[in-house]
């Protein structure tokens, strides 16, 4: 059976789709390429370069190849963009995703593995947060993010459809091995930023907000690398198909790191001592969050491999040494 991975020529999605063939699985990809690169999809899968809110295309392309899971990714994911252009959020990251939803439903597809976001728990009374802790999202990015998990949750009860939908924290590095990385153009993740500045492609880094009720007065973080997190996504399909409910998960290490720890840990490991400024908080930045991640440990059985920052800004300064040229969108 086949696994269609939506946004798989992107930054996690070309993550996840290397794991799946590593693992054996017969994958497809559709990506319409408005961030991703054809490049970054592995030799021999098929790449539709479409949009998942074509339901006929979405139709077609689920009886045809006969498939057994979703893994979603597409989606917009810029928060000051969300809060500039809130329409085109809902539309890419909601409509176009109950539009897929739909689809899988029709298609008979069996499994559906959602990418949401830690931001749906907005500015928490706590900064750990668990799967339990009230939402209360503070952009349309993560509003957006959360109104598709509704959607998902209500369809999930009327029809076969199981799903996982993990809530990630700061996703970052890239493939051990150098085969796919973050790509994005003018990318604003701050572990990208960062080691992009330290190999001389940015003049230097901002840091947004000093004033922070933390440590440093700079936002904290749980960072998490990109191969852990495609890793938890192999298990979550591994426990769908043993037959596992429908649920929500936190997928982080349960540690948190300030602005001013990463562009310290950035500067160590590369090296370089690039520019700093300090400006003012930016609308829709939380203060500090952390997950809870004690539930994906336990149901899944997840065991992160690469739980150290240092060894995420390594692995992403490896990639920006070798990363393909950009193509220009203009």
């Amino acid at each position: 059976m086949t696994i269609l991975v939506s946004g798989g020529a992107g930054y996690i999605g070309s993550h996840m789709v290397y794991a799946l063939v590593d693992a054996g699985e017969d994958v497809l990809v559709v990506d319409d390429l408005s961030t991703g690169f054809d490049w970054a999809v592995p030799k021999g899968v098929q790449l539709v370069v479409g949009n998942i809110g074509d339901q006929s295309l979405l139709q077609s392309i689920l009886s045809q190849r006969h498939v057994e899971s979703i893994i979603h990714y597409a989606a917009s994911t810029v928060v000051p963009d969300s809060l500039r252009i809130p329409l085109e959020y809902y539309r890419n990251n909601t409509v176009n995703s109950r539009s897929l939803i739909e689809s899988a439903i029709n298609a008979r597809v069996r499994y559906f593995i959602f990418s949401s976001t830690c931001a749906v728990y907005g500015d928490s009374p706590s900064v750990v947060v668990r799967e339990e802790s009230p939402p209360s999202p503070m952009s349309p990015y993560a509003s957006s993010k959360l109104m598709t998990e509704i959607i998902l949750r209500d369809a999930s009860a009327v029809s076969d459809l199981k799903y996982i939908i993990l809530r990630y924290f700061n996703v970052a590095g890239a493939d051990p091995l150098g085969r796919t990385g973050q790509s994005t153009k003018n990318a604003t993740h701050l572990i990208k930023v960062g080691v992009e500045a330290a190999v001389g492609k940015r003049s230097g880094i901002e840091v947004y907000g000093t004033d922070y009720n933390t440590a440093d007065g700079t936002a904290v973080r749980d960072y998490i690398h990109v191969t852990d997190l495609v890793a938890a996504h192999l298990d979550a399909l591994r426990y769908l198909r043993d037959g596992g409910a429908s649920m929500i998960l936190n997928c982080g290490y349960a540690r948190g790191h300030s602005v001013l720890d990463v562009i310290k840990t950035v500067k160590r490991v590369s090296g370089v001592d690039f520019a700093v400024k300090l400006s003012g908080r930016r609308a829709g930045d939380l203060a500090a969050i952390v997950a809870d991640a004690g539930r994906i440990r336990s149901v899944l059985g997840w065991k992160p491999k690469f739980d150290d920052l240092e060894t995420i800004v390594r692995h992403a300064l490896a990639w920006e040494g070798i990363m393909p040229p950009l193509p220009s969108r203009d």
